[in-house]
């Protein structure tokens, strides 16, 4: 049985092949093996929101933020798919706390 690194490993593969169903697929897997893996979770928020599955990046990107509540970034990228979504005040909500993990 592979290792999560090793899934998330083949996961990227295939997004770089150009299969990005494919890497959903493996990351989708992977996420129901090991939940707290969060780079799988920040991987998928992406990927779906490329795919226009925006109610499906929002929760990975969501848990993303629960995973890790000190990383700016995290927010920022659950803020960035909001805006995408058209959710705006979600949006200014994911990036008020960004900055505050910033210290700002």
């Amino acid at each position: 049985m592979p290792t999560p690194s090793e899934m998330y490993d083949a996961a990227i593969q295939l997004k770089n092949s150009g299969d990005l169903p494919g890497a959903v697929a493996k990351l989708e897997e992977l996420a129901a093996m090991a939940p707290e893996h969060s780079d799988t979770r920040a991987a998928l928020a992406v990927y779906l929101q490329r795919l226009g599955k925006f109610e499906e990046a929002i929760e990975h990107a969501k848990k993303v933020c629960e995973l890790l509540p000190n990383d700016p970034f995290s927010y920022t990228q659950l803020s960035v798919i909001y805006v995408k979504c058209g959710k705006i005040p979600e949006a200014e909500e994911a990036k008020a706390r960004a900055h505050m993990a910033q210290g700002r």
